[in-house]
């Protein structure tokens, strides 16, 4: 049995968290390069827990430009055991407004200007993103999000969009009425996939700021009236992360599920074979397996 420590990638409107006892700002090095800022470490009712906004204060990294290998080894450095992303997202569906939540359980990723894995020539791994997210983690999610008054929902499939524009009119309708997707953000992706890489349990938490621009009553996005919406949903953000150390423990035992141990086949380059720079660039990442 470990330690747990909650990890929470804070997105657009959520740059802190409250109540942490004996926060500090901590600089974190990585060798996969700057974080999008310092980590915030602390305890939660008695929980060992890291903040890292995924844009840097003062939301200064775009979607593309966010160092997400950078970001997930430095979770894993800090001693992170599981991932809860929290992000804002638009909807594809009437039931699910602005305002509420969806703990995501698929992904489809059409990012194409970032770097996915951790992985690569030297060191060869395919790790199954099957199921991308985790279910004892959504639980959690969903429990505080409940608790908290949140409506919320449980399940649904995130188009990662390369952005920073918003989708064409032609691109939401296919997204919603041919893939059958349920909300639309640009950040989750390659960052599950990553999570996995490093056997770090990840939970994904959209807020709905709006309809994207599909919804004929609706039209185009307004940012204006996404900021509006942004700023409710931090509140309930924070108060959804606030519950999450009682329902998760101090105590935690491997994940059911496995995903602490989603490297034990993934590995196909011999040892022999592996380049030795990037093998010490895997030091947190993969270090139980190599």
């Amino acid at each position: 049995m470990g330690e747990t420590m909650i990890g929470v990638i804070g997105g657009s409107g959520l740059y802190e968290i409250d109540g942490l006892e004996d926060a500090t700002w901590t600089t974190v090095d990585s060798p996969w390069g700057t974080p999008s800022d310092e980590i915030m470490v602390g305890r939660l009712n008695g929980v060992k827990m890291a903040f890292l906004p995924r844009h840097g204060r003062g939301h200064i990294h775009s979607p593309t430009t966010v160092p997400y290998r950078a970001n997930i080894d430095a979770l894993k450095r800090v001693g992170v055991t599981d991932v809860i992303s929290v992000s804002a997202c638009g909807s594809f569906r009437e039931d699910m407004a602005p305002g509420h939540f969806v703990v995501v359980d698929q992904f489809i990723d059409r990012t194409f200007a970032r770097e996915k894995s951790f992985f690569g020539d030297g060191c060869v791994a395919h790790v199954s993103v099957a199921h991308p997210t985790c279910p004892r983690l959504s639980d959690a999610c969903e429990t505080a999000a409940t608790a908290q008054g949140i409506t919320v929902h449980r399940g649904g499939t995130y188009l990662a969009m390369e952005g920073p524009q918003f989708s064409t009119l032609a691109e939401s309708k296919l997204y919603r009425e041919v893939w059958g997707c349920d909300v639309i953000g640009m950040t989750n992706m390659p960052e599950a996939k990553l999570a996995r890489e490093a056997e770090l349990c990840y939970a994904s938490v959209a807020m709905i700021t709006d309809y994207d621009s599909w919804h004929p009553d609706h039209g185009e996005v307004d940012v204006t009236e996404i900021i509006k919406t942004l700023m409710g949903n931090a509140d309930n953000a924070r108060g959804m992360v606030a519950r999450l150390p009682d329902l998760l423990g101090p105590d935690r035992e491997d994940c059911p599920h496995g995903c602490d141990k989603a490297l034990e086949f993934a590995i196909l380059t011999a040892p022999e074979k592996r380049d030795p720079a990037l093998v010490s660039k895997l030091d947190a990442v993969a270090g139980r397996m190599l």
